[in-house]
């Protein structure tokens, strides 16, 4: 039973290649400006559908680091799309498309401060971590396995100082603020998603992977499904988005639009963090509950979810899949467990969070660690390659951007990205939104459905209520 990719599939990746990120050498550096303070969704209107745009959204408490920073692309300099097939040559496609938008020259002295002064954003989908691990999805999608936008000029908001900044690779001015209107920012009509499968089809599917975790075959799997709505000709995705952020804040909220594809997330996990010195944290999530607006009641609530031994467990086996991820690509002996089963309040739920970090080999870059972990650990399942295989075999339809990733990659070659859970993705012809859970053989599947259901709740609400 095969537990993990290949080596060959890293292997490939090993050949003559523009040098390996850099840590702290000089770089090109782009033109920054510091502006009045404006909040993010003061100028989120720049970014009003027709070409691509991308405005990485940091929502919640500013005063957290993981919210404190946010970053608004109105016109990306260049698109990049790869299909499945493309994806053992990932990291080099993404380093050649990062390099060719790089800027030139040294035109202003650089903020060290500031985490993102332009480079890469982009999408893998899910299918396109299956293809890394040589695997391929019985289940058809409309979402691009790899889509990336080169940000040569972009606005970076920092929410917990009220600052701003422009940054622009050629010392193109910013845009003017959009006017305000007073039109309502209503998306239309309200829309009605229908769930995949019913919930006596899922919790069936629960119990088929029970008997692959009782006949050995894996410890764990992430179990999905999708609610789907056509997609009015007169919907207003700005406005949806708009509407999401508000109801749902999240540390890794993001708009991230194509003529072709549209991604609306209010994710609440980090995948990986990599820092201009190599260092390494990915935050796997698993282990949920409600939370409560009685304070006696949260505090029973959390103090639950901290000792339940089947969500311990769960969050325990993906936080080693996670060691062993990283550990492909760092350096002997410097994997670590800093944090492990914290509980920590989001907008709606209650979650186990844990952290790993790892050092960075010499001789590897962003786009190593990048391919060497896609599809995040959190969302596949213990060991990873057998659990892929029978999370495609029981599911009903093709995750796409859903537990995908959405990442950041700057000029400098520091790396930040999210697991894309508690998002809305928009093609020309319908809207889509997944939710799931971590299965283990001591689950509950009428409780997995609830806490499934829980998850996807406030983005179906979104839905649902938009028009009113």
């Amino acid at each position: 039973m095969p537990s993990s990719s290949p080596p060959a599939l890293l292997q490939r990746d090993r050949i003559p290649r523009p040098s390996p990120m850099p840590f702290s050498p000089p770089l090109p550096a782009p033109h920054i400006t510091e502006l009045p303070w404006c909040p993010p969704e003061r100028l989120f209107p720049l970014c009003r559908e027709g070409g691509a745009s991308v405005f990485l959204d940091s929502g919640g408490p500013a005063e957290q680091e993981r919210h404190r920073w946010s970053f608004l692309c109105p016109r990306p300099a260049g698109r990049l799309t790869l299909p499945l097939a493309e994806m053992h040559h990932l990291p080099q496609h993404l380093r050649a498309f990062l390099a060719a938008h790089a800027p030139a020259g040294r035109p202003s002295p650089h903020l060290p401060e500031l985490p993102f002064t332009g480079g890469v954003i982009g999408l893998l989908s899910y299918e396109a971590g299956m293809a890394r691990e040589g695997l391929t999805s019985r289940h058809a999608t409309g979402c691009p396995a790899f889509t990336a936008l080169a940000c040569r000029d972009l606005f970076i908001f920092d929410r917990r100082e009220q600052r701003l900044w422009w940054a622009s690779a050629d010392g193109t001015p910013p845009p003017g603020q959009p006017a305000t209107t007073a039109r309502p920012d209503h998306p239309g009509p309200s829309l009605t998603p229908v769930a995949e499968q019913d919930a006596a089809t899922w919790q069936a599917a629960v119990r088929t992977v029970q008997e692959y975790i009782a006949a050995g075959d894996i410890f764990q799997a992430n179990l999905t499904m999708r609610w789907v709505a056509p997609r009015p000709e007169t919907l207003d995705l700005h406005a949806l988005y708009n509407q999401l952020r508000t109801r749902c804040p999240a540390p890794f909220g993001a708009w991230f639009h194509t003529p072709d594809f549209t991604l609306l997330s209010a994710s609440v996990e980090r995948f990986l963090s990599l820092d201009r010195q190599g260092r390494i944290e990915t935050r796997p999530i698993k282990g949920t509950c409600p939370v409560s607006d009685d304070p006696q009641q949260n505090d029973a609530l959390k103090e639950a979810l901290h000792r339940d031994e089947k969500e311990l467990a769960e969050n325990l086996m993906i936080t080693d899949l996670m060691r062993h991820d990283i550990g492909r690509v760092c350096q002997l002996g410097s994997v670590d467990v800093p944090q492990l089963f914290a509980v920590e309040r989001f907008a709606h739920v209650h979650h186990l969070v844990s952290s790993v970090t790892g050092q960075l080999q010499r001789n590897h870059d962003a786009a190593d660690l990048l391919a060497a972990t896609i599809p995040p650990g959190s969302v596949t399942g213990a060991p990873k390659y057998r659990a892929m295989q029978i999370i495609d075999e029981v599911e009903s339809s093709a995750r796409g951007a859903y537990c995908g990733t959405l990442f950041r990659l700057g000029w400098d070659g520091a790396l930040d990205s999210s697991v894309i859970i508690r998002s809305i993705s928009a093609t020309a012809s319908h809207l889509q939104v997944g939710a799931g859970g971590g299965i283990t053989y001591p689950s509950h599947p009428e409780r997995e459905y609830e806490e499934m259901c829980l998850k996807a709740a406030p983005l179906l609400a979104v839905l649902r209520d938009h028009g009113a």
